[in-house]
């Protein structure tokens, strides 16, 4: 059985922006050549096109207004940032200008923003009021903004990102025509969407909104970048394909930009891909990007290598991100990004766990961090490795150091994280049992973490899957080890479900078929996980060969 590459369900109906996007895309390369001649589609080169965000500063600013946004609709933050900060020193009168900075410090998917940012984007937008903005719509958007750093030291930062949601909506309905008002309203939906929703309803309504957008302006960096963020999830991700592939031929300097198609292909399973676009991101964050950003990338790459049992790429990988954050150690830089500490451990942890190399992984080292659930990764890594080496009393302190991180996510409301370490915690623990011969424990707590699984997704802005494993391929492999294959099949099935050509799934599901005696399904899997990592050297891709000569006897 051939693998599903396209990432398209059989059968499913063609959107009308899809067909846009695809004519857009084969007309790119003519709209390129004759927008080449003006200066303000020079200043746009490689950003996309159509970004028209009218301001009252003049006509001599105006493009590059429009440009500086476009690198804010790409997350290309600290470009926005210098070139928003460029137009206030030339025109110190621009209020538009000053709110430009203040969006540029404000991460609105990704983490919350330092104290140091929150202090600029406060300190920026303050100006830009005071500066009286000149047209009511101007006034408008400083107040939407306004809204979420009003009271920053004394109010959390979920009520401030909504407070400035529901200015957003009041004002994409005031503006129906200002395509960029409805943009950002459906940014802000993002931002304040619940992790644990399984409805998706923030991101549905945005993705509606975008997609009106995509079909009037594909070539637009906004509506295909954010498309991309609103279906960023198992069940969604088949209507992001289209405008991750338009994306990558639209915005092709924005170092972000090159790598964002990933978070459509890795959940697709589509690892070449994922590879290609890491590939070309990595070097572009290294010559125009942020280190954090290198690492978020180079992290996808050790994650797709994986997949593919490519172990010396992913080895060389991982060495090239700690020769990075070794020098960053040594230069004392931190910018207080939380994909650094995350990608940095995530790495070490995924090339211990996904190889089953249970020694390695229970001496990674320890990696404080602001964030817990950064800090949580080597320490979910060691406890499953201690245990899985026969040392599971050793396991304890790791245990105690996952219950105390995830209380304190708790206590922040952080709770898609506290999801995430709390199921952490329990596939530890069940293996801990599990080597002290407490096997229904093990079980138990096993299942009641593939159950909490179940709620929550594995992948997010963060992070390209589970870390070494997920829920359901630990309580597969738990299963296979006490005899019950066929249970450890229906696991390992579950577990493909949320996370497309998962090796280990995919070996897994095989070897429970084989065991179970159900032959039709080990000969399926075992060719899938063949033709998934052509040219590996695991152990388990000499079993699949061996199972497949002796079927053919």
């Amino acid at each position: 059985m051939m693998i599903d590459r396209t990432g398209l369900r059989p059968g499913s109906k063609t959107r009308p922006w899809l067909v846009a996007a695809l004519a857009a895309m084969l007309a790119l390369g003519t709209a390129r050549s004759a927008s080449a001649q003006s200066n303000a589609h020079d200043l746009m080169e490689g950003r996309g096109r159509d970004v028209s965000f009218p301001i009252s500063c003049g006509a001599d600013i105006q493009a590059r207004f429009d440009a500086a946004l476009a690198a804010l609709h790409s997350f290309w933050y600290g470009q926005a940032l210098k070139e928003f900060t460029a137009i206030a020193e030339a025109k110190p009168d621009c209020a538009m200008a000053y709110w430009g900075i203040a969006m540029s410090v404000w991460n609105q998917i990704w983490a919350p923003p330092t104290p140091a940012n929150l202090k600029k984007g406060s300190d920026a937008i303050t100006q830009a009021l005071a500066l009286d903005a000149k047209t009511p719509r101007e006034r408008d958007y400083l107040d939407a903004l306004a809204a979420f750093y009003a009271d920053y030291d004394k109010l959390d930062h979920r009520t401030r990102a909504a407070a400035y949601m529901r200015k957003m909506e009041a004002l994409a309905q005031r503006y129906p025509d200002d395509r960029e008002a409805r943009i950002f309203y459906a940014l802000s939906l993002l931002a304040t969407a619940d992790g644990l929703d399984k409805t998706y309803k923030n991101q549905l309504k945005a993705g509606e909104i975008l997609e009106q957008v995509f079909a009037e302006k594909p070539q637009h960096p906004g509506p295909s970048h954010y498309i991309i963020h609103a279906y960023d999830y198992p069940a969604l991700v088949d209507r992001a394909l289209a405008a991750a592939q338009n994306y990558a031929i639209c915005v092709t300097v924005v170092p972000h930009a090159i790598h964002m198609p990933s978070h459509t292909y890795v959940l697709l399973g589509r690892w070449k891909d994922t590879i290609t676009a890491n590939d070309a991101a990595e070097t572009a964050e290294a010559d125009r990007g942020t280190p954090e950003d290198r690492i978020h990338a180079l992290d996808y790459l050790v994650y797709a290598h994986l997949q593919l049992a490519q172990d010396a790429k992913a080895k060389e990988t991982l060495d090239l991100a700690l020769k990075i954050e070794n020098d960053l150690v040594a230069r004392k830089h931190e910018s207080g990004l939380r994909s650094r500490p995350f990608g940095v451990a995530a790495m070490e942890a995924r090339w211990a766990l996904e190889r089953l190399d249970w020694e390695t992984a229970a001496s990674l080292p320890a990696r404080p961090s602001r964030y817990p659930y950064a800090e949580s990764v080597p320490h979910f890594a060691r406890a499953v490795g201690l245990a899985r080496s026969g040392r599971p009393e050793q396991a304890s302190a790791e245990l105690d150091r996952l219950a105390t991180l995830q209380k304190a996510l708790a206590d922040a409301k952080n709770l898609y994280w506290a999801r995430q370490v709390a199921i952490q915690h329990k596939v530890a623990s069940a293996f801990v049992e599990r080597a002290l011969g407490r096997n229904a424990e093990a079980v138990a707590l096993m299942q009641e973490a593939a159950d909490a699984e179940e709620t929550s997704e594995t992948h997010d802005t963060l992070s390209p899957g589970p870390i070494g494993m997920t829920a359901h391929e630990a309580l597969g492999l738990l299963l296979l080890e006490l005899g019950r294959p066929g249970e450890a099949f229906a696991a390992f099935e579950a577990s493909l479900r949320g996370g497309k050509n998962r090796l280990r799934s995919y070996a897994g599901a095989a070897a429970a078929a084989a065991a179970a005696g159900n032959t039709a399904a080990a000969r399926s899997y075992y060719g899938k996980l063949l033709e998934l990592a052509d040219g590996g050297t695991r152990p388990e891709l000499a079993q699949a060969k061996a199972y497949l000569q002796q079927a053919k006897q």
